[in-house]
């Protein structure tokens, strides 16, 4: 596939078009089917390669986590031609080595969310099929993510299990054991049914996770809604650098 047939959609918060980098030509307003997704699209170019941004709670930062129609936001960019997703999430860190601060290209997901539209396939807007979802991310792109922080100098971590919860109330000390437990490696409320519904509509998916903050019980201060901010302030320059190295790798 040429750089010129790929567009490349990132779905996040609204941080990175702020950033210094894509140069946003238009943004659209668009629906769906399945009805608006959480905010328009900003379409653009970056580094000679076209980019799609989609602020996954709207812009202004509003829609909570149950409430998003992923649904709406997938069928949004495959209608713009969308050849390839990142997803940027904001994470809790279970694993040791996952402290606030820390970016990880995870590789496995367990779904513990319930209620939300999770499937094209629900008999009603398509006929019942069911995927293959072993593989979560598409490991092609995630290990495009993984070569792009070593070539941007950015210490990820290459493995993660991520764990979805319902949200928007963080997790008691009692549910983060039972994650830990588990096996997940970090916590968050945007990852399903997002990476399913992708990999539903053929397009290849992985995602960038930046620790925001100790997941309950895993340090000894309580969990401030400021500190996540400021992690999230700093971190993301790291982030958008990722996703800039590689957008020429993909």
């Amino acid at each position: 596939m040429s750089a010129t047939s790929r567009k490349i959609a990132v779905i996040g918060g609204t941080g990175l078009t702020e950033l210094d980098g894509p140069e946003i030509s238009q943004t659209l307003a668009v629906t769906t089917d399945l009805g608006q997704p959480s905010s328009p699209l900003s379409v653009g170019r970056w580094r000679e390669q076209e980019v799609v941004f989609l602020a996954r709670h709207g812009h202004p930062h509003k829609v909570p986590p149950h409430k998003i129609n992923y649904r709406a936001n997938l069928l949004a960019l495959e209608a713009q031609g969308v050849t390839h997703i990142i997803a940027v999430n904001a994470v809790g860190g279970i694993h040791p080595d996952m402290g606030s601060g820390k970016i990880v290209i995870p590789h496995q997901v367990v779904d513990y969310t319930w209620g939300r539209e999770s499937t094209f396939f629900d008999g009603e807007y398509r006929p019942l099929e069911h995927i293959d979802l072993t593989y979560p991310y598409d490991e092609t792109l995630r290990q495009a993510l993984v070569k792009a922080s070593s070539e941007c100098s950015v210490d990820a971590l290459d493995f993660g299990v991520y764990a979805a919860t319902q949200g928007p109330r963080l997790e008691t000390i009692a549910e983060i054991n039972r994650l830990d437990k588990d096996g997940c490696d970090l916590v968050g409320m945007t990852g399903m049914p997002e990476a399913a519904l992708a990999r539903e509509l053929g397009i290849p998916y992985a995602s960038i996770c930046l620790v925001v903050n100790p997941a309950a019980g895993k340090s000894d201060d309580l969990i401030t809604m400021d500190e996540i901010r400021a992690v999230i302030d700093s971190g993301m320059s790291e982030v958008r650098d990722i996703i800039a190295a590689s957008l020429s790798l993909i």
